[in-house]
């Protein structure tokens, strides 16, 4: 069995990556970002462009999560549900118990990634579909966001935890830098480790994967848990950056982050995507919707092309697939 995979964040030499998806991904932002320029130059300025990054970055973060669990060959629709109960968590343990703001922060990953263990476990256990397993757990874990808060928003969070989604860092807004950071952490750890190659090849071909001594139980269970403590950091990055937890965060949140995954390349069969390309997805998203802003477009037409984005996307994912095969 191959274990050999599309190359990734940092992966290949430079004249592998000027072949790769990521690279025609990242043609294409740079086309619309030149475009920006020319019919609206307040985009071009640098506190734009820092904001635009801001904004993008949570979704970034839990597509990376998001990544892994479709290279593994899975799909989870909790994300968004995760990433609001993530965020409840975090500020409830800061507000009421008062815990320290790191002991807040894991505690809300925790959370998290608690739903994606159930989900892990629903697969491999009670072998559910992972539609219908993660379209349960949605329902849960938003669920569990009105019980914990009444329905009411948190508010009056400490300052150590608003910098989180609010402060700097060289100049850097801090959740670009933790985009970054877990990025470049991502991207090794699928390409350069025995399990980041294993997941590739689950994805691939899992009977296979199985067949050679490889246990897939595991690696579907860490994939799921994974990204839904991915999906816990962006809500908690979130909750920091509007100074609130909502029991409503991240309602529809889980269709931003598979779209970045898909825009960036990766394939929804399994087996094939890039850290550096999900980050670029998250990119073209976040920059689209600023040009949408930028030119008034209409709120309405602004989700209608967006959704149009998205299909176009599956699409061309659906179209390759059929041209590999």
């Amino acid at each position: 069995m191959s274990l050999i995979h599309k190359p990734g964040f940092g992966s290949k030499p430079i004249g592998d990556f000027l072949k790769s998806s990521a690279f025609g991904i990242l043609l294409i932002l740079l086309a619309m970002c030149a475009v920006m320029f020319v019919v609206s130059p307040p985009f071009g300025n640098m506190s734009n462009l820092l904001s635009v990054a801001r904004s993008f970055s949570a979704i970034a973060v839990a597509g990376i999560g998001v990544s892994v669990i479709i290279i593994a060959g899975g799909i989870d629709l909790s994300v968004g549900s995760v990433y609001g109960l993530a965020g409840v968590t975090a500020a409830l343990l800061l507000t009421v118990l008062q815990l320290p703001m790191l002991v807040a922060v894991l505690g809300g990953i925790v959370a998290g990634a608690l739903i994606g263990f159930i989900n892990g476990s629903l697969v491999i256990k009670a072998r559910l579909p992972p539609f219908i397993a993660t379209l349960g757990t949605l329902s849960i874990a938003r669920g569990l966001c009105f019980i914990l808060t009444k329905g009411y928003p948190i508010t009056k969070l400490p300052k150590s935890f608003l910098y989180i989604g609010q402060g700097y860092l060289a100049g850097i807004p801090f959740p670009v830098v933790i985009m970054l950071v877990i990025g470049m952490i991502g991207a090794v750890f699928l390409n350069k480790t025995t399990t980041g190659r294993r997941i590739f090849a689950l994805g691939g071909n899992a009977e296979a994967t199985r067949i050679s001594g490889i246990n897939t139980n595991k690696l579907t269970l860490f994939a799921y848990t994974l990204g839904s403590a991915l999906a816990s950091v962006a809500g908690i990055i979130s909750a920091s950056r509007l100074g609130v937890g909502q029991p409503t965060a991240g309602t529809g949140f889980e269709l931003d982050a598979i779209a970045a995954v898909v825009i960036g390349g990766a394939s929804l069969s399994g087996g094939e995507g890039t850290i550096l390309g999900t980050i670029l997805g998250a990119a073209i998203m976040g920059v689209l919707r600023n040009a949408l802003v930028l030119l008034a477009v209409n709120a309405y037409w602004q989700q209608f092309i967006i959704g149009f984005v998205i299909i176009l996307a599956v699409s061309f994912d659906q179209m390759k697939n059929r041209r590999q095969k």
